[in-house]
């Protein structure tokens, strides 16, 4: 049989009494041979003594009668006995006759609160049962306090959590059928959480399921086979996963409205109305750099490195008519008369490096000039030392 997740024994009461067992239910086909542990009324079975996690357990609130078990055994040493539950019978099989009696006055001492007579036991066994009965009064009279769920269990809790008792969660899934059949709910004493599921089979079927809080942390669903998990949201999807989404979580998402509004008192007749919440105002428009531009983020096209330098000039002039947040129109410039471009200088040949005597060689009509009125007559006698010499060149072809 494959292990199953139980409940810690560090969880359960103290044992009683313990020892292997061969267990065989109305359920069971074979008998299984298990460790077992009585712990206050109840017998818990484990696989192996060392394990930590038990397989099943067996309330002994239902228990009718403890008798012997005469069939044959294979092993003459082992004995028999039976179990009568109002759910029906169990047949247990300890490992010697003198372990079955002690199984027997363990079990019937702890579900009837007393000890038997009529069970072959020594003086010191009988002893150990009275103070076993002793020990169960006490237990049943002092049940151990369940932890309230810390406060940060509290806040995050799933979608499908409401604060509602057993009879209104009930209602609200029965109105609610077609949002979910599942719900997370406070159980009865405040400090532990409950389940309620919805299902139809000829009419409604609710079932409740109580959720415990482990001492260690995490969370428990206290059934006759436990399951435990480490949060709410984990116990949630399990029962989702688990039933092929049979049950699906109850959320119920509330209605918002699209419109802001607000109550208003007529200070003349007192009438109170409903009014809009006005508009905002219009988003304000991006800020003006100091030049008064307005700023871009797109890259601005490279001047040309050929440009001529009085476009840089105007620029320059522009930007002297831009104030911070004014920009006063540029005053009109005087028309340019444009003129024929200048010939290039002619090359000469290299010379020595100029000294004083050696510029004064130089004929005046080489000089570069700045002087305006120079250079307009230069201009002519260019132009015509440039038809002379076109005029031979055309001769010389001839």
């Amino acid at each position: 049989m494959a292990k199953r997740t139980g409940r810690k024994k560090s969880q359960l009461p103290d044992f009683y009494y313990e020892g292997y067992l061969e267990k065989r239910s109305f359920k069971d086909k074979t008998s299984r041979k298990l460790w077992t542990c009585l712990s206050g009324n109840t017998l818990f079975f484990f696989n192996e003594k060392r394990d930590n996690d038990y397989l099943e357990k067996l309330d002994l609130y239902g228990l009718i009668s403890v008798t012997d078990d005469g069939s044959p055994d294979p092993n003459l040493d082992a004995a028999r006995f039976n179990v009568q539950m109002t759910n029906g019978n169990i047949k247990f099989t300890a490992p010697s006759a003198e372990s079955r009696e002690l199984w027997k006055g363990f079990i019937y001492s702890v579900a009837e609160l007393q000890v038997p007579s009529s069970l072959n036991l020594l003086p010191g066994q009988f002893h150990i049962l009275k103070e076993t009965v002793q020990k169960e009064k006490e237990r049943l009279a002092n049940p151990p306090t369940e932890q309230s769920p810390p406060t940060t269990v509290r806040t995050d809790m799933p979608a499908c959590y409401y604060k509602v008792p057993r009879l209104e969660a009930e209602l609200l899934l029965e109105r609610e059928a077609n949002k979910g059949n599942l719900l997370l709910r406070d159980g009865k004493d405040g400090r532990s959480f409950a389940i309620t599921t919805k299902q139809d089979l000829d009419g409604s079927i609710f079932r409740h399921y109580r959720i415990l809080t482990k001492p260690q942390g995490g969370f428990y669903i206290d059934v006759d086979k436990p399951v435990h998990f480490d949060t709410l949201h984990d116990l949630v999807n399990y029962m989702v996963e688990k039933t092929k989404g049979s049950l699906t979580p109850l959320i119920i998402e509330g209605q918002y409205d699209k419109n802001i509004s607000f109550i208003s008192s007529d200070n003349e007749n007192g009438e109170r109305t409903q009014q809009p919440l006005p508009d905002p105002a219009p988003a304000r428009e991006a800020p003006m750099s100091v030049t008064g531009k307005m700023t871009s983020d797109e890259p601005q096209p490279a001047a040309e490195e050929n440009s001529p330098a009085i476009n840089r000039e105007e620029e320059k002039e522009d930007e002297t008519h831009h104030y911070i947040g004014v920009q006063i129109p540029p005053t009109p410039e005087p028309r340019k008369i444009l003129m024929p471009p200048s010939p290039a200088p002619r090359k000469t040949p290299p010379s020595k490096p100029a000294t004083n005597s050696a510029s004064s060689d130089i004929p005046e009509k080489f000089k570069i000039l700045s002087n305006p009125e120079i250079k307009k007559q230069i201009l002519p006698a260019a132009l015509s030392e440039l038809k002379l010499k076109l005029g031979q060149k055309v001769k010389i072809q001839d």
